[in-house]
């Protein structure tokens, strides 16, 4: 294991762990958007700075080429994509690593609410050399 891959290891696993809690407590089948706001609560519960549904530039290569809303970015490091379905599939695993390399970050977590017990992968971007840019 590289120390990229363990780059903001202890963060990740505080993320996990709010999610982790806020499934315990509401289980599946909601909208993704609750759980969103049930993150937020536990995240900022836990003392953890985030930005909820955060609107973000997006890049292709060195070029601004719009903006998308990130549905987490917690402290300005780690990008949070939440689903609730009842199955991840490969796409959903190809948008997180897409939105990393557009939004210019090295590491993201994928979180599913939607089966009986919490989904989540973290991901890291190996295409990542985009120190401070927003």
């Amino acid at each position: 294991m590289s120390e990229q891959d363990l780059k903001y290891s202890e963060l990740t696993r505080e993320i996990i762990g709010a999610a982790m809690e806020v499934h315990k407590h509401m289980g599946n089948g909601f909208q993704k958007v609750i759980y969103q706001r049930c993150l937020a609560i536990e995240l900022k519960t836990r003392g953890v700075q985030f930005q909820r549904e955060q609107n973000m530039p997006l890049f292709y290569k060195d070029f601004h080429v719009g903006r998308r809303r990130a549905d987490f970015l917690v402290a300005d490091t780690v990008l949070i994509e939440m689903k609730a379905k009842s199955i991840l599939t490969d796409d959903h695993r190809a948008q997180i690593l897409n939105y990393l390399t557009a939004y210019k970050k090295e590491v993201g977590i994928l979180l599913n609410f939607g089966c009986k017990s919490l989904q989540f992968e973290r991901f890291v971007n190996t295409k990542s050399q985009y120190k401070g840019h927003d």
